[in-house]
């Protein structure tokens, strides 16, 4: 059958059409994401699904490479020209995506605005060192501190810069509002902002002005899906290119998916039980609600029961389905600074008895067990059995899985007498870690932000202070060894379990670099090779 001139040019034009949405279609990216940004401000808070978000808008001073390598990225170099001064080199051509310059400005400008708009989660951690900034040329800052900083440039993997134009005159109370919308949110990244709906997606476009290498993806679309199974069904109905966080239960079925493929890797974070050492714990009671003459948690007997309690390898095997290790420490062994004298952890049930008892709780007490429901792989799982666990030593606990959005400001307001939440040692030295949870909470100092639950121990804050300042890496790592058997010992907080993570995708679509970072970045994910 012959068509006619006009219904050839149509069925042309039609096919056409379809050429050109399907070779759009290939240049779209879907990530299925447990979790998103709180906001769209780099600065306003430290947890780790806000800034792997906020990587593809924002660029940072320095990068945390796939195995926590320090690269270049906005600083092309840097060196200690003093033992309190630190002279970054910036990268020259790097546009903003209103196409104005990146210059010594908005580098100075970013640190400054930290401590003013910074939310639940402190990002205050990173600059916390920092004393001034000096611009000595639009490509070159001097970054004074208060002391010898020898992890200044690992700090500054997340130091975020933002536009000096764009954000200049926001305050803590407007910050949010202006990035939110779009009009504050100017970054230097692969990726422009398009769109952020809270709780449901993350729309971002291709940066075509961007300084690196370009990227294969016109429109990267982050889809948040807190829940487990919705993000499993997503994937097998094509829905979504890629899920973060695959659940344990579901790898193995999802590798024999001839559609789909998995990657996993061990991550550098670790779930930790924080330890109540107030003289008012708020969630610890006797069995039968009344109050308790003091509390239990500030005995270290009670605290070394409560570690014996916990059988580290059965949570590996069946809450994690074998996607994790166990630990004993707050540190992955990768990490410097990590204790290799220290022994395994292992149940002891018949010494937490006794130790209970030793301590005048044979009958237990109750407690309100805290932790995240939506943040890291196994995070609820991992909290449900070790309250079972602690039911074995008499102590009642009632387990409060939340979402991340829920738990961390709550945490932060010191609400929790037992809680649990992971922690990734980002810049891969253990001073990050310990200066930030165990080191007593001192203002003035800038150190202990998320120490809200009042352990003071002198001898391991100075270990910590001494190696805040110490360029030599040897006594540095020493210190920090030290500092790991001082928590071991006394137990403040307790390691539980590293988390491994894996990540499903379509086969004939994408590949991913994984990260121990357990980032999910789309500048690491690329189209499969046909």
């Amino acid at each position: 059958m012959k068509l006619s001139l006009p219904l050839r040019s149509l069925a042309l034009a039609a096919m056409l059409g379809m050429s050109v949405s399907t070779a759009a279609l290939a240049q779209n990216l879907t990530i299925g994401v447990r979790a998103g940004p709180d906001s769209i401000d780099p600065h306003f808070t430290a947890t780790g699904t806000h800034a792997e978000a906020l990587k593809h808008v924002f660029d940072t001073l320095t990068w945390s490479g796939d195995k926590l390598q320090i690269e270049p990225r906005l600083a092309l170099s840097w060196k200690a020209i003093e033992p309190s001064v630190w002279e970054f080199k910036l990268r020259p051509g790097v546009k903003f995506h209103d196409g104005s310059d990146f210059t010594a400005e908005d580098v100075k400008f970013s640190i400054e605005r930290i401590p003013v708009v910074s939310g639940p989660n402190p990002t205050t951690i990173y600059v916390r060192r920092v004393k001034e900034v000096k611009i000595i040329d639009p490509l070159t800052v001097h970054i004074v501190t208060d002391g010898p900083a020898p992890n200044l440039p690992n700090d500054f993997i997340r130091l975020f810069i933002v536009s000096a134009k764009a954000a200049k005159g926001l305050t803590k109370d407007n910050a949010n509002e202006a990035f939110n919308s779009g009009k504050a949110a100017i970054g230097t990244g692969p990726y422009k902002f398009v769109s952020w709906t809270p709780k449901d997606q993350m729309v971002l476009d291709r940066f075509d002005g961007y300084w690196g290498p370009k990227e294969p993806w016109a429109r990267v679309v982050r889809k948040e899906l807190p829940n487990d199974a919705a993000r499993v069904a997503q994937l097998k109905a094509g829905q979504v290119d890629i899920i973060v966080r695959a659940p344990s239960s579901d790898v193995a079925t999802l590798k024999r998916d001839p559609k789909l493929s998995v990657a996993t890797i061990d991550t550098v974070y670790v779930f930790n039980m924080e330890l109540d050492m107030r003289d008012k714990a708020p969630q610890i009671s006797a069995k039968d609600g009344s109050p308790l003459a003091k509390n239990p948690l500030q005995d270290v007997k009670v605290r070394e029961a409560i570690d014996l309690a916990i059988d580290r390898p059965a949570l590996v095997e069946i809450a994690m389905e074998g996607l994790g290790a166990p630990v004993n420490q707050l540190v992955t062994s990768s990490i410097a600074g990590f204790n290799t004298s220290l022994p395994p952890l292992k149940p002891d049930l018949a010494k937490a008895k006794k130790l209970m008892e030793e301590a005048g709780y044979a009958n237990g007490f109750k407690v309100t067990f805290s932790f995240t429901s939506d943040r890291l792989p196994g995070d609820r799982q991992v909290g449900t059995s070790i309250a079972q666990m602690l039911a074995r030593i008499g102590i009642e606990v009632n387990a409060n899985a939340q979402p991340g959005a829920v738990f961390f400001p709550a945490r932060s307001r010191g609400e929790f007498s037992l809680a649990m939440s992971g922690w990734g040692t980002l810049t891969g030295e253990a001073n990050y870690t310990l200066s930030s949870v165990v080191h007593s909470n001192d203002p003035a100092k800038k150190l202990g932000p998320f120490n809200v639950l009042g352990y003071k121990n002198a001898e391991l804050d100075k270990l910590i202070e001494d190696a805040g300042v110490e360029m030599d890496e040897a006594k540095r790592n020493k210190y920090l060894s030290d500092a790991n058997a001082i928590v071991a010992k006394d137990r403040p907080r307790l390691p539980i379990v590293s988390v491994g993570s894996a990540w499903a995708m379509q086969k004939d679509k994408v590949t991913i670099a994984p990260r121990v970072d357990e980032d999910t970045l789309a500048m690491d994910i690329k189209p499969a090779k046909k």
